[in-house]
């Protein structure tokens, strides 16, 4: 009898022949049914518009000209989507014009500019700062940053911007290495090989990966108890590992993560020919405890930091200064970005020339009472108070001018003592900061309850930054409200200082541009005025207004700003009003040098009534 291997043998060849490729089929087939399924489900989740769009940019819904930061950008970052910060909305153009300096802003909540947003934010400070000093450019300065989020993000959004035609991209960020999305000690960790890291970021785009997350979050959450009033703030939900020691294996891959994600991202900007302005970070040493200490002994954080208040008041202000420092690299609980983050900084704007390093500490230091950085610009752990975010948006104004990123000389110079005293920062604005920082101190790991004797002033302004701050309105909102009680008021000062907030909130919108502007002709601030009308022509080619321009820069006493606004006039005698412009010009030099010339007084005064000046309008200075 046969055995079955010889029978096998003896079937004729052609036999055997499809038995071998039904099994090659059948193994083909067990490997791609499930991808043939995967792909199938996508394909049916798309078509029925399943899921979040997770692209960086969408089209600006009220005008699609122009592109926005997506509401959904966060989203594959986050395995609970419900933790996902939303981003600003500050649309920019699709067709970038000539005329246009694009700036992109890449970091985390001192970026966005936390709790003083939007308007508080450093690169508002800064965007005011340059249109100003620049009438005739159109900025687009864009800030992308996230609250919670660290070099990950960073350096995903940033390997996506060349395609924007980016003039600069300016980056603040570091403190949220450990406990930010994907952090080597946040909840959302997933491990330190950062391939597998981008790949799930990657995965998470497709609409398959959201249903099964969404699947998975629903059937957790069936067990997951849930105390009444448990409600914890995103600081804590994220802060999943609160001892990370000095230089242990964690706060090494930390200190690693940074550096790897940062390097990537810098060659990568710099190899598509794009200024990075790289920034190091700033945090409360003075006035702020170590969160997290081992133990109070010697050589503890805690000891460090009563050793430096003791040095604080003996008045031995360089060993004060090393003590904080201490304390705040050796509290385990890391909020505050360690110092080897700015040691990382400093060295990747030296190994890339297309990195220009921004040093905010230093400058912090400069203006803090013997460069310690404390109370006096920082709200708590991080985040600075407005002054703070004007010295940031000084840092980043400084390393700008002196790369010559702006070529054309500006038409006027503007100190940081008058953006601050010009900045359209309302008192709303500021209360609903300080609000929001009482709030957040309630909770861990601040744990700071609100003072009993505290007390809500009664006042429009502390009325609506309450309701902010509580999220019971929107900041446009609250705004809104605020300008028409003014109005309703008389409160012209008020009233303009919103409508100025407002352009720059919405750069495209005409109206805030028009109240600005006839609100600052009635307060006889005309060269603010003149300079609202001005960026109102760039939107709107109404050509009365380069006329309205000219008469208030003649009220200013700023012949030399009249004379460049000449050009977009089409009156007869233009020529004529030229020569008489320049005659002022000549006139107003000599009048400085021969301060009691009547003679010289008396020409100017006639050549200003030529051109269109009475006796009350003319302001000589």
């Amino acid at each position: 009898m046969k055995n079955k291997k010889e029978i096998v043998e003896s079937l004729p060849a052609k036999s055997k022949q499809p038995a071998g490729k039904k099994a090659f089929l059948f193994k083909a087939l067990t490997i791609l049914l499930p991808l043939i399924f995967l792909i199938f489900l996508e394909f049916i989740l798309r078509l029925f518009d399943y899921g979040d769009n997770t692209d960086l940019f969408v089209k600006y819904p009220p005008d699609t000209r122009y592109m926005v930061m997506n509401y959904h950008a966060s989203e594959k970052f986050f395995p609970d989507t419900a933790n996902s910060p939303i981003g600003n909305q500050e649309p920019f153009a699709i067709n970038k014009s000539v005329n246009t300096i694009r700036i992109f802003v890449l970091g985390e909540s001192t970026t966005i500019g936390y709790p003083f947003n939007p308007n508080g934010s450093f690169h508002r400070w800064l965007q005011y700062r340059l249109t100003h000093m620049y009438p005739d450019k159109n900025f687009e300065i864009i800030n992308l940053a996230l609250t919670a989020v660290n070099s990950y993000t960073v350096l995903d959004f940033g390997k996506q911007l060349a395609q924007y035609n980016p003039d600069a991209v300016l980056i603040y960020t570091g403190h949220n290495e450990y406990y930010g999305a994907l952090g080597i000690g946040s909840t959302t960790y997933v491990g330190s090989n950062r391939t597998l890291v981008q790949a799930l970021i990657k995965l998470r785009q497709f609409k398959t990966v959201q249903l099964l997350n969404y699947c998975v979050r629903k059937i957790t959450g069936l067990f997951a108890g849930k105390a009444p009033g448990d409600r914890k703030s995103l600081m804590e939900v994220l802060a999943a590992q609160q001892h990370i020691a000095y230089q242990s294996a964690d706060y090494k891959a930390g200190i690693n993560q940074f550096d790897k994600n940062m390097t990537e991202l810098c060659r990568t900007l710099n190899s598509e020919k794009i200024p990075v302005f790289l920034s190091t970070v700033v945090s409360n040493e003075k006035d702020l405890p170590p969160f997290i200490s081992k133990g109070s002994a010697p050589g503890s954080a805690a000891w460090y930091y009563n050793a430096g208040q003791l040095a604080l008041k003996k008045l031995r202000y360089d060993s004060a200064k090393v003590d904080f420092y201490k304390a705040k690299e050796l509290d385990e609980l890391r909020f505050r970005a360690p110092e080897e983050i700015n040691v990382l900084i400093k060295r990747l704007a030296a190994k890339f020339p297309g990195v220009h390093l921004v040093d905010t500490k230093k400058l912090f230091e400069q203006y803090s009472p013997h460069g310690i950085i404390g109370s006096e610009t920082i709200l708590e752990h991080v985040h600075p108070n407005l002054f703070g975010y004007a010295i940031m948006s000084e840092a980043f104004y400084q390393a700008i001018k002196k790369q010559q990123l702006i070529v054309e000389k500006p038409e006027q110079e503007m100190s940081l003592d008058q953006l601050q005293k010009e900045m359209p920062i309302t008192r709303m604005d500021s209360l609903k900061g300080l609000y929001e920082i009482m709030m957040l101190k309630t909770g861990w790991p601040f744990n700071q309850p609100i003072a009993a004797k505290f007390k809500v002033e009664k006042s429009i302004d502390a009325s609506l930054a309450v309701k902010v701050a509580l999220g019971h309105l929107g900041w446009t909102n609250a705004m809104g409200q605020l300008f028409r009680y003014a109005k309703k008021e008389g409160n012209n000062q008020t009233a303009s200082k919103v409508a100025e907030a407002m352009v720059l909130q919405f750069p495209q919108n005409e109206e805030f541009y028009g109240f600005a502007g006839n609100l600052n002709a009635v307060l006889k601030n005309y060269s603010a005025a003149a300079f609202y009308y001005r960026k109102l022509f760039m939107l709107n080619k109404d050509m009365q207004l380069p006329l309205a321009v000219f008469h208030l820069y003649l009220k200013a006493d700023d012949p030399a700003s009249a004379l460049n606004v000449l050009q977009y006039i089409t009156a007869p005698g233009r020529e004529k009003m030229g020569a008489i412009l320049k005659q002022i010009i000549t006139d107003e030099s000599l009048l400085t040098k021969q301060l009691n010339n009547t003679q010289i007084k008396q020409r100017i005064v006639a050549n200003y009534k030529q051109l269109g000046l009475n006796d009350t309008e003319i302001n000589i200075k």
